[in-house]
Order: C-alpha cells, then structure tokens, then sequence
C-alpha cells in the first residue's frame, strides 16, 4: 500500500494536487538535466518516470522544501541501480563468450544466473566500486590477484582486502559467492 492509498480522502486530493504540480513543474527539468548527462533520450525518460514513481510512495512529500534536490538525489540513485544492472549483465554476457563455443545454457538457467548475480549485486552496493569489481573479477571470472590489481591500478593487498569485504558481506547474508 502506497502512502496515498492510506490517506483520507481530502488529504489524498491535496496530495495528487501536490504530485502534480511537482511533475509538471519539475518533469521537464528533470528529463533535461537527465539528457544532459546521459545523452539517451531513452534512459532519461525511464529515469525520471522511476524517479518520480518513488516520490508516489513517499509518506513525507508534503515536507520537502527542495523538491528538485530530492528528485535529484532520487533520479542518482535510479540511474546508479541501472548502471550496476548492466554492468551485471555484460560481465554475464562476456562469460557466455568465453566458455566453451557448443554450450548455450537454457532460458531458465540465464534467468537463474542473472538472479543470483542481482541479488550478490545487492548484497555488494554499499562496497566501493572498485572493491565491487575485485569481487566479481575474482569469484565470477576467476582472476588471480596480481591480474585484479593491474587492472585496477591497486596493491594486490587492496585486491585481497576488496574480495574479503565483498566476502564478510556474502557470508553475511548467507550467501556463498
């Protein structure tokens, strides 16, 4: 249930007011900011629709004094979780490549393998990207130290205190990479 869903009904009139005039107002903004950045029309647009989605649920709406900053704030994290979804499925689809040229795993095992690798995403976000990607070069694609810090211009002591933070946090939440 949506914080406007468990409201009065006035109240819940004064809020789609408020929706409104906060999407009329700031939806252009947004989607040029967006634009700006991206330069994918596309992608701006599915940006600020999600953004401007969550702002729906918000039960503190009515507060907000800086509605752009908060939508601001809301469209980087939208745009991060994109960013990290297709970092996650080109690293998958590089791995397909390089495996043997007669394997083609089904529909159901892709599916399977992009949920796993979503929820170890999850379970990763708060870690440094560099430290996200030490993780995944060395439980995903089978790295070695020395090769993980070359290509992140670390110490390979870095590369070994990156993979054990993305470790404490898969054993953490019980999941083993």
């Amino acid at each position: 249930m949506t914080a406007s869903q468990s409201l009065p009904d006035t109240e819940r009139a004064v809020r789609d007011r408020l929706l409104a005039r906060l999407y009329a107002q700031d939806h252009p903004w947004l989607l040029g900011r967006l634009y700006d950045r991206l330069r994918n029309r596309e992608d701006a647009e599915d940006i600020a629709g999600e953004a401007f989605s969550q702002l729906v649920g918000s039960p503190l709406l009515e507060h907000v004094n800086e509605p752009r900053a908060l939508l601001t704030t809301v469209a980087k994290r939208v745009m991060w979780k994109l960013w990290r979804r297709r970092e996650l499925e080109a690293a998958w689809l590089e791995s397909l490549r390089c495996q043997a040229a007669g394997y083609a795993p089904s529909a159901q095992e892709q599916m399977e393998i992009m949920q796993a690798l979503q929820c170890v995403d999850a379970i990763l976000q708060d870690l440094p990207h560099k430290a996200r990607v030490a993780f995944v070069y060395s439980q995903v694609d089978g790295m070695r130290h020395a090769e993980i810090a070359a290509e992140l211009q670390v110490s390979v002591s870095t590369v070994r205190y990156y993979i054990a933070q993305g470790m404490r946090r898969c054993v953490a939440a019980q999941v083993r990479p």
